[in-house]
């Protein structure tokens, strides 16, 4: 399933781990869409809490799972979001480049109950091959995500065995690989909590043309916000000042 990005420019992230604000319904109405993802204690059963109180905060806006462990997915997170993205982190270990897909595919294809759930009966293969179609469904929602994590002290630096940003040269190669190569519809810029600037952006932009470009890290004010979508990103993910900040959070939306 592709999503349509036109008119979206404002992606909040929302952080399963982490308290929601006092009136999620006013923050995420505003947004575009919403990627529900974290690095730290993140589980099936809190992401799927997560899911379900964005959805009834705001029922009209998109929703992107963005797991970070196949363990977080399961046919009832899949079928409460609209996308499923799994990132391929270029500057990480080779577990969350290729790792991360390779699990989740070798879990669908070779127990689909373990992500269909216990409403299944698994008795031999019969059932077990109506269970793989199940699961052959489940995958139109699932979109790889090309990957760069610039902000190595983060928690997801450290999730994804992130040891060197990329030099601005090493980005925009990655984001020409995303398109022309791995065709993966997204490439996400992220500096994880700093700003990075608009550098990394201007460079990934040169180089693509029907890749969504994302850039998240830092964002907490409209000058900010402006400068990273004035550099060439199509949308800009906000996260911490969302949970944190409801008043920085609303200065980042774009006008």
């Amino acid at each position: 399933m592709q999503l349509d990005w036109t008119g979206i420019d404002h992606v909040t992230k929302v952080d399963p781990e982490k308290p929601m604000p006092a009136d999620p319904s006013s923050l995420l109405s505003a947004t575009d869409l919403v990627m529900v993802g974290g690095s730290d204690g993140v589980t099936e059963a809190n992401t799927l809490e997560a899911i379900e109180a964005v959805r009834e905060a705001a029922p009209d806006v998109p929703i992107f799972q963005e797991p970070y462990d196949a363990a977080q997915v399961t046919k009832d997170t899949i079928d409460a979001v609209d996308v499923l993205s799994v990132p391929a982190v270029y500057n990480g270990d080779m577990d969350h480049f290729v790792g991360k897909h390779l699990s989740m595919f070798a879990k669908l294809a070779s127990k689909p109950s373990s992500v269909l759930g216990t409403s299944l009966p698994v008795v031999g293969s019969v059932i077990e091959s109506k269970g793989e179609e199940i699961a052959a469904e489940l995958t139109e929602k699932i979109v790889g995500e090309g990957y760069v994590i610039q902000h190595v002290d983060s928690a997801a630096a450290q999730t994804a065995g992130v040891r060197e940003p990329f030099s601005t040269d090493e980005v925009a190669g990655a984001a020409l690989a995303t398109e022309t190569f791995y065709d993966f519809p997204i490439f996400y810029v992220e500096y994880s909590g700093t700003y990075g600037g608009p550098e990394d952006v201007e460079a990934a932009a040169n180089q693509l043309e029907e890749t969504v470009l994302l850039y998240g890290g830092g964002i907490d004010s409209q000058e900010k916000a402006e400068e990273i979508l004035d550099a060439g990103a199509d949308a800009i993910v906000v996260g911490d000042c969302f949970h944190d900040d409801p008043a920085k959070f609303e200065s980042t939306i774009p006008r």
